[in-house]
C-alpha cells in the first residue's frame, strides 16, 4: 500500500478535505467572507432579496443575523454551501476587475444581456440571482474563460465587422511545395 504523503491511499487528501469543512475553519472564513460579499453586493446595488438568493435563500432573520454579526466582527459560522457561493462571487468580482478598466464597466456587463447563449439571453445578474450555486459557477466559468482568452465578448468596434470566411483562415505550417495552402486539410488531433 502506498503511504506517500498526499497519495490517494495515504488518507492525507481526505484529512485535508475534512479539515477544510471543519467548523473552526468555516468560522475563520465566514466573517471576512461575508463582509467582502456585502461590499461587493453594495457595489453591484443588489437588494436584500437578491443577496439572500445568491447566498442560498436563508430566512430573512437568519440573513440579518449573519450580517449583524459580520459587521460587528463577532464569530459566525456559515454553511459550506454559503461559503461556496461567496467564493463564486469573489471569483466573479476578481474576474470582472481583470477584464474591465473599472467597477462601473463590470457592473454594466453584469446588468446587460450579452450575446452569450450560455446565459440564456438575459444579463448575467439574472442568472446569478436564480438561487442556484450552479448558476453562480456558470457565470464565474464564463468570466474565467474570457480571462484565459477562450471566450470574450466582441468590443464595440468588432461588433460591426463582417464574419470571417474560409478564404481568410490560414493554417500555419500547412504550405505545399509552391508555398500555398489551398486544398490542404488541417491536421487532426488523433482521436
Amino acid at each position: 500500500m502506498d503511504k506517500h504523503p498526499g497519495s490517494p491511499n495515504s488518507g492525507s487528501a481526505a484529512r485535508t478535505a475534512i479539515a477544510r469543512f471543519a467548523p473552526a475553519n468555516r468560522r475563520r472564513l465566514s466573517g471576512a467572507g461575508l463582509r467582502t460579499f456585502l461590499a461587493i453586493a453594495d457595489l453591484w446595488s443588489l437588494t436584500e432579496e437578491q443577496r439572500r438568493l445568491i447566498l442560498g435563500y436563508p430566512a430573512r432573520s437568519t440573513y440579518r443575523g449573519w450580517v449583524k454579526k459580520a459587521r460587528e466582527h463577532r464569530d459566525i459560522t456559515l454553511s459550506v454551501d454559503a461559503l461556496m457561493r461567496i467564493s463564486a462571487i469573489l471569483g466573479i468580482y476578481k474576474g470582472l476587475r481583470i477584464l474591465f478598466a473599472d467597477d462601473d464597466e463590470g457592473v454594466t456587463w453584469l446588468r446587460t444581456p450579452p450575446d452569450a447563449r450560455i446565459l440564456g439571453g438575459g444579463p448575467p445578474i439574472d442568472l446569478m440571482i436564480s438561487g442556484t450555486q450552479d448558476a453562480l459557477l456558470t457565470v464565474r466559468r464564463l468570466i474565467d474563460a474570457a480571462r484565459g482568452g477562450l471566450y470574450r465578448y466582441p468590443t464595440s468596434d468588432e461588433r460591426d465587422w463582417p464574419p470571417d470566411d474560409d478564404s481568410e483562415i490560414k493554417f500555419v505550417g500547412m504550405e505545399d511545395e509552391a508555398g500555398g495552402s489551398e486544398g490542404l486539410e488541417p491536421p487532426t488531433l488523433g482521436f
